[in-house]
């Protein structure tokens, strides 16, 4: 019986990236990445990813993992694609319009002519990471703070955890996110990001927190040495290694039945 392959892509704020890879999550070309372009109505997302994949080799399924609240594939809300020019620009209000209830799983399997799975793009992720035993947190630092709970094995429903307010009205997204990298530099960054999962631990009660996305790479050694032995800090390339094996959770978990 020939391998599956699967059309692996990583939809950002910044970036969309994607690669093809076999069911050990083994890449079989170099990944691809290109700026997330602006404004995006669904329809240029649907062209984006296609466009990807005509320079990557043949796939027999797509995962897109995308920011926001993603049930059975279909927006529910997505926070950067309905902005004027990316995240904590403006936002359009026929872009949200657009988005709104929009199916992206079937426009995806239509275009490509295989079968597709939308998640939460740290849903992904987790997929990618999570070893499928206990309660799994897995907490993603890029553009903003993603979040994907795994209990042994299982998805979880999703929550919008970077939405929930942290400190004087401020949310997750805003305390975290990369805005306040930059500002505040790795250092501080880093302790807040140790002040985070010391706040959460007692609110989750995690057999493991898995700590992803392209800014996990910048926590200092210093909060390294002090998040505890139940954090694992783990590189960005779980968002397209978990396209792959996405497709293993249990079917009723990823709305496919």
């Amino acid at each position: 019986m020939s391998e599956t392959f699967t059309l692996a892509v990583d939809c950002g704020g910044g970036g969309i990236k994607a690669a093809v890879l076999d069911e050990a999550g083994t890449a079989h070309a170099a990944p691809v990445r290109v700026p997330t372009p602006y404004p995006l109505p669904p329809a240029l997302l649907v062209d984006t990813i296609a466009d990807i994949a005509t320079g990557l080799p043949r796939a027999h399924r797509v995962t897109v993992g995308m920011p926001g609240v993603i049930r059975h594939g279909v927006v529910v809300h997505t926070p950067h694609y309905i902005t004027r020019s990316g995240p904590r620009s403006r936002v359009e209000p026929e872009l949200r319009d657009a988005w709104e209830s929009f199916d992206v799983r079937a426009a995806v399997a239509e275009r490509l002519g295989i079968p597709a799975l939308v998640l939460n793009d740290a849903e992904v992720h987790g997929a990618g990471v999570v070893a499928g035993s206990g309660f799994e947190l897995v907490l993603t630092l890029g553009t903003g703070l993603g979040a994907a709970l795994f209990d042994g094995g299982r998805l979880a429903p999703h929550l919008e955890w970077s939405r929930a307010p942290v400190r004087r009205g401020a949310t997750y997204d805003e305390y975290i996110g990369e805005p306040e990298r930059r500002r505040l530099g790795d250092g501080l960054w880093s302790r807040r990001v140790l002040t985070m999962v010391e706040g959460l631990r007692p609110v989750f009660w995690w057999d493991r927190l898995y700590l992803g996305g392209g800014n996990s790479r910048r926590i200092t050694p210093t909060v390294l040495g002090r998040l505890g032995d139940d954090v694992v800090v783990v590189p960005n390339s779980a968002a397209l290694v978990g396209g792959a094996r996405a497709w293993e959770l249990p079917r009723e978990t990823l709305g496919l039945i």
